[in-house]
């Protein structure tokens, strides 16, 4: 449109002094629209072409006005100018309205693809409830988080992930390490082994500078087993919110990941939070990233799971100043079935010392 208008001035401004042999040509006067239409829709496109077609007629008048041309010739010649304008203009409009379709549809493709491979998790299985939130900064939703849940026979296994970069290229190592954690989650005993199974099954698809950073849990009566390689720890949330984080740290997939299985315990009323570094590294306008504090554990404390991801989103969206910088993936895990375990913690009626269950196997 800014371009229309200032031709506009231009051509209005001149023409007295130029003369006849001066003027814009449908040609011209079809850049705008088709500029218009290569990124914005047909409305939009639409608009542009009365712009053309406007300046086309006023055109037309100001030189049958300030010129010795007569103006029968230039009724004639304005009325040649318009309808190339409108005829051009239509074809633009036709082909913003078909890019529109076809973006809406690899759009639509491209979602039902992430929604294959992401899963939306709103179920209790093993006796623990699970819930799930995702959000990509691509305009298609595809992007480089990753989680999934399986019910095995060693207990409900969960795994949250980040793949390197943005957008489709990260999306196919995600659907290759999701792939690969459904086919040996069920098949492999140890929480260790699975990832050397991660790692060797999604060497062929990362290039010389991708890795995948993968966290790895496992659920049973009282307690979490977690295999960290290069993940943001999880956050136990109880009387306060603590990150369970390994020690020592291990590489992620695809840079030789050497984890350790840690154990912690994860009583009926505490909860777990699993993420992906786009809650952490939101950052204000003064570049202070999003701090994982008592609001955090506020946000934790809804009623229902599907609510602390909300309020969790709107606190790391907001600090952001309204728009997150990275994709952004959310599981929050609760027990819901008493145990033994469960007995004990009520009668001390205290947080256990971290001596007396959490460790490294």
């Amino acid at each position: 449109m800014g371009f229309l208008t200032g031709l506009a001035a231009l051509a209005l401004l001149t023409t007295p002094s130029t003369g006849p042999e001066w003027r814009l040509t449908p040609g011209l006067l079809l850049i705008g629209p088709v500029l218009v239409s290569a990124r914005k829709g047909p409305r939009a496109t639409a608009c542009a072409v009365g712009w053309a077609v406007a300046l086309s007629v006023a055109m037309a008048v100001t030189m049958a006005v300030t010129t010795s041309v007569a103006s029968s010739v230039a009724l004639s010649v304005a009325l040649l100018d318009c309808l190339v304008v409108v005829v051009g203009g239509g074809a633009a409009v036709h082909g913003a309205r078909r890019r529109v379709r076809r973006e809406a549809e690899l759009i639509r493709v491209a979602q039902r693809s992430r929604d294959a491979v992401l899963r939306p998790l709103t179920a209790e299985v093993g006796g623990v409830g699970f819930s799930s939130l995702y959000r990509s900064v691509s305009d298609i939703g595809l992007g480089g988080d990753l989680y999934d849940l399986v019910q095995t026979p060693y207990g409900a296994r969960l795994l949250i992930g980040d793949a390197r970069g943005h957008g489709p290229e990260a999306a196919v190592l995600c659907a290759a390490t999701v792939g690969a954690f459904r086919e040996g989650a069920c098949a492999i005993p140890a929480l260790v082994d699975l990832v050397a199974h991660l790692d060797a099954r999604i060497s062929g698809d990362l290039g010389p500078e991708d890795f995948v950073t993968v966290l790895l849990a496992e659920f049973a009566p009282g307690e979490v087993r977690l295999v960290n390689c290069g993940h943001p720890a999880p956050l136990r949330i109880g009387w306060r919110a603590e990150p369970l984080a390994a020690s020592p740290p291990s590489a992620p997939l695809g840079l030789g990941p050497r984890p350790r299985l840690q154990r912690a315990r994860l009583g009926v009323g505490e909860r777990l939070l699993l993420y992906t570094d786009g809650l952490t590294e939101a950052r204000d306008a003064q570049g202070t990233m999003f701090p994982l504090d008592d609001r955090v554990r506020q946000a934790a404390c809804q009623p229902q799971l599907r609510e602390c991801l909300d309020e969790l989103l709107s606190l790391a969206t907001a600090h952001a100043g309204g728009r997150l910088q990275d994709d952004l993936a959310l599981v929050m895990c609760e027990p819901r079935c008493a145990t033994p375990m469960t007995v004990v913690r009520e009668r001390l009626m205290s947080p256990w010392p971290e001596r007396r269950f959490d460790g490294v196997d």
